[in-house]
């Protein structure tokens, strides 16, 4: 028997059945991840497998080069650019073995299975075949960008877009549609990022050009920001994302935001109140955007990024040295929620943490502030980053069910750069229904409601997403 087969990581005849007969048929709704919208649009043939699997220019797997650094693989084999192809591949392939009981262990062989239905196990003795084999069918139309994502029967993808972006690959994919609907969304995070106040200036000239303005000001800058997120709208776009490191939401006027501002276009770096008075108020005011547009607004908290200053200044940003932070986030996010509460301007709204402390304390956070208007308006995200492994999954899974409905979670997402991720959410699904089922077998949930648990898993999987984002 193969290592991925038909019963991968269900553990029970319940699951099994769950899985088979519930989760496997969903589609997907991938509503968040970092998919290149121009490889999309131009429907992208790979050169190789290690183009799509480990380098792509900047847009390469930052998990497998953090084993592969791990294991001993010098940088020239990674973001070096100077070894072949497969001198790169064959890096990997020594790697693979040692990130056993490692989530890349599963996804490799995952991905090896249902992208090119290759059973082998990537080591030293099988790299040159599977290499070969892989390369081979990335030479054909049916591993093509646009295939690889209709392959696994993705209804929705939503990108990750600056405020700048003028959308033009949305727009050819849109004329010439492929199957899956692909959507922007809104990544405001360059226009908050006042505390490199060069690059931010730099910024806003672009931003104020997709504007068709000039920002002189904060409410030009509010201004300019409110005409590109229309556009975002025009143009399908019903989701925001801030990647930050905590909650915003300390006490501020608006001439004070006024006064940080135009310090910050003359050049002078904010200190430490006045970043946490800008953001606070910026995060508001995005925030009220998205509530008077309908969005949904998400939030991912926790990432301490650029850490290694050394392969900063080397290479630059998202290239692994990103790590989990351990900040309070409690007291701001609160804060945050209730003030948007009270104006009644608390859109619906995901939480995801990276730090798994803070599952419990993001969770009940989500919570206090439904208000019955709309099933699961205030959602507990998915397992996220350093988390959307089997014991992250399975943890955000407990606290979520524990604390609050798990029936009306809107499922996994890839929130990845690689158009052959998504058997994680098969992975996930898996997971999903091995808990499950778990919880059948042992007698916590009453088998006499198959029917209805059933059809959780199927809502779970697609059809709360489907719903509760509308599209």
């Amino acid at each position: 028997m193969s290592f991925i087969n038909d019963n991968f990581m269900l553990q029970s005849d319940t699951a099994r059945a769950l899985y088979h007969s519930h989760a496997a048929k969903m589609p997907i709704i991938d509503y968040h991840c970092h998919l290149v919208p121009q490889q999309i649009a131009e429907n992208i043939q790979f050169r190789d497998i290690t183009q799509l699997w480990l380098v792509d220019g900047h847009y390469g797997d930052h998990y497998k080069w953090r084993a592969m650094r791990a294991n001993g693989v010098s940088e020239e084999y990674l973001t070096g650019g100077t070894k072949s192809a497969w001198e790169t591949f064959e890096k990997w392939a020594e790697t693979v073995p040692y990130t056993m009981r490692n989530p890349l262990y599963h996804w490799t062989h995952l991905e090896l299975s249902r992208v090119f239905g290759i059973d082998k196990l990537l080591s030293p003795k099988t790299a040159r075949e599977i290499f070969e084999e892989c390369n081979a069918k990335l030479a054909t139309p049916e591993f093509r960008g646009q295939a690889l994502i209709r392959k696994f029967n993705v209804e929705v993808v939503c990108t990750t877009d600056d405020p700048a972006d003028d959308l033009r690959w949305h727009k050819m994919i849109a004329e010439h549609p492929f199957g899956t609907k692909v959507i922007p969304a809104w990544r405001p995070d360059k226009a908050m990022a006042i505390e490199n106040p060069k690059a931010y200036k730099a910024y806003l000239i672009q931003l104020g050009e997709a504007a068709g303005m000039e920002i002189r000001s904060y409410r030009d800058l509010q201004e300019a920001l409110q005409k590109r997120h229309d556009f975002f709208a025009a143009n399908g776009c019903k989701l925001s994302d801030h990647g930050l490191e905590n909650f915003y939401a300390t006490s501020y006027t608006g001439p004070e935001i006024e006064l940080i501002f135009q310090k910050v276009l003359l050049g002078i770096t904010p200190n430490a109140t006045e970043l946490e008075k800008f953001r606070s108020a910026f995060l508001y005011d995005q925030a009220i955007m998205d509530a008077d547009a309908g969005w949904t607004q998400q939030f991912h908290i926790g990432a301490i990024r650029n850490n290694n200053s050394k392969m900063y200044e080397r290479i630059g940003p998202d290239t692994g040295y990103d790590a989990i932070h351990d900040v309070d986030v409690a007291v701001p996010g609160h804060r945050f929620f209730d003030r948007l509460t009270a104006a009644g301007k608390l859109t619906k709204t995901i939480l995801y943490c990276l730090n798994p402390k803070d599952n419990a304390v993001m969770m009940t956070m989500a919570y206090t502030y439904n208000d019955g208007t709309v099933p699961g308006k205030m959602q507990f995200g998915s397992g996220w980053w350093f988390l959307d492994q089997e014991v992250g999954m399975r943890r955000q899974m407990d606290s979520l069910s524990a604390l609050g409905l798990f029936s009306r979670f809107v499922g996994m997402l890839t929130d990845s750069r690689s158009f052959i991720s998504y058997p994680r959410h098969e992975y996930f699904r898996r997971i999903l229904c091995d808990v499950v089922g778990r919880d059948v077998e042992t007698g916590r949930l009453p088998a006499s409601e198959l029917d209805f648990i059933g059809q959780m898993v199927e809502d779970i999987s697609y059809n709360n997403a489907k719903r509760y984002f509308n599209f």
